[in-house]
């Protein structure tokens, strides 16, 4: 079942997504800042990443063979934004220069749930893109984002994350 909420201009949407054969209810939430979040709870941060007008997609390598955002897993001694920052110049040879939270998604799996951040951001490259140290990326593209769904398609909860992206771009 997929529902939308519009509070003000803040939208939540409760889905469901498939990920390698098992079903995550997830609940997605436009979010303006991330303060409010149990930090022990968030789990990933990944950015909705644009070089002038065309924004970055990178493939998988190692766990995930498909195309998507860049980013990864907090981990415990980073704020949010370090993990973002640090997870774009990994996977991509690029700095963000500035980014803005766009929402997070609530995943419950088993009666547990974890929260994984999105935020939109303006990168500039470093250089070309060699490879991911981790090895989790393989390839990067800069895209038309109006072309987003030729590469992955996460339903509403996903148009709606690029929708807003989009939006919040300009105020950067």
């Amino acid at each position: 079942m997929k529902l939308m909420y519009n509070l003000g201009m803040l939208k939540t949407i409760n889905s469901t997504m498939t990920h390698l054969g098992k079903v995550y209810e997830i609940i997605y939430h436009d979010a303006d800042s991330f303060d409010n979040l149990d930090p022990k709870k968030c789990t990933q941060a990944y950015g909705v990443c644009f070089e002038g007008d065309r924004m970055l997609i990178s493939h998988g390598g190692k766990k995930i063979k498909a195309w998507g955002l860049v980013g990864g897993t907090i981990k415990p001694e980073e704020t949010f934004e370090e993990t973002l920052k640090r997870e774009v110049t990994e996977e991509s040879n690029m700095r963000v220069l500035k980014c803005k939270p766009v929402g997070y998604q609530e995943v419950f799996d088993g009666g547990k749930s974890v929260f994984q951040l999105r935020y939109v951001c303006l990168i500039k490259p470093l250089g070309p893109f060699e490879k991911d140290p981790a090895g989790g990326v393989i390839e990067i593209k800069l895209i038309n984002p109006k072309d987003y769904k030729k590469y992955f398609d996460w339903g509403i909860i996903g148009k709606r994350i690029i929708e807003r992206s989009l939006e919040l771009k300009n105020r950067l």
